[in-house]
């Protein structure tokens, strides 16, 4: 099997979970902050970058980070761009890691229309495509974001979400498509019930060959995306922790049997840039176990 295929049947088979390390431009700040380091230690935003990257290199660098329980790990630009190591990210994470390595590919939220926030347009994606296969970047990940129950709304969300990842899989990428549920919704429910339908549709009307992944926000019905889990064009379904704090995201994710975690800030919670080497290494592979377990069910 080439690199592609090897990626391929990590993310569809192994047990494990994705790690996100994407948080970018906006993010960022409150990413460090919450790692203890404050907004007065940058004035900008190179060296903001420089220190975030220090984070996720302690991260990836760490003994408890490795492929046998973590199946990829997402990037942004800034993250590809760099080295760990001596050695470009995305090579560092599949050559010493074997983690599969995804890079974030939108350029944010849209302002809010009909109960939903859709992608900012993406017209330099061709261009970032090309940089990310010389990367060796296996897929992509891109976020929208879904309010309120608004049957247009959510419509239009999801019909963004594939004629985009279509794009990406027509460039010889998995796309991670993800049509986040926001967890404040005031009727959640009925938006993932709408949701369900409309993704159904779209994975339906997908060639044999375009290769999706999804990732959603922890349903309130256990198990309501089962079916897309079982879909022979789906090659896993991932969850975003979305704002839940670990314990919470880990206990509904143990609910959905197949479902396995893609968590961002859970998984660096507790984490401090004050931890001596010995400390960031237990406190991280506490929060990998735990992951870990809740998405092996």
């Amino acid at each position: 099997m080439n690199r592609f295929e090897k990626q391929l049947e990590k993310i569809k088979t192994a047990p494990g979970f994705i790690a996100a390390l994407d948080q970018s431009g906006g993010s960022t700040p409150k990413a460090l902050g919450l790692y203890g380091v404050p907004e007065d230690a940058w004035s900008n935003d190179d060296q903001m970058f420089d220190l975030v990257h220090q984070m996720r290199t302690r991260i990836i660098t760490s003994p408890s980070f490795n492929g046998d329980r973590i199946l990829g790990a997402i990037l942004f630009e800034n993250t590809m761009d760099r080295e760990i190591d001596g050695k470009p990210t995305a090579k560092f994470l599949w050559e010493e890691k074997n983690v599969v390595p995804f890079l974030k590919v939108d350029k944010g939220l849209a302002d809010e229309e009909h109960g939903v926030q859709l992608m900012k347009p993406m017209p330099q994606l061709p261009e970032l495509l090309g940089k990310a296969k010389a990367a060796e970047i296996f897929g992509t990940k891109m976020r929208s974001v879904i309010k309120q129950a608004n049957p247009a709304g959510i419509e239009a969300n999801v019909k963004q979400q594939f004629e985009i990842g279509k794009q990406i899989c027509a460039a010889g990428f998995v796309p991670i498509i993800e049509p986040e549920v926001d967890i404040n919704c005031p009727d959640k429910a009925e938006c993932e019930d709408i949701l369900h339908t409309h993704l159904m549709q779209h994975l339906d009307d997908l060639a044999e060959d375009e290769i999706v992944m999804l990732k959603l926000t922890l349903p309130e019905k256990d198990n309501r995306y089962a079916d897309a889990i079982e879909h022979a064009n789906v090659a896993r379904v991932v969850a975003l922790s979305g704002g839940y704090t670990r314990e919470e995201a880990n206990a509904r994710l143990a609910r959905n049997s197949k479902m396995v975690a893609s968590f961002s800030r859970a998984l660096s919670e507790g984490l401090s840039a004050q931890h001596s080497a010995d400390e960031f290494d237990a406190m991280l592979d506490s929060s990998i176990a735990s992951i870990f377990e809740a998405s092996n069910t």
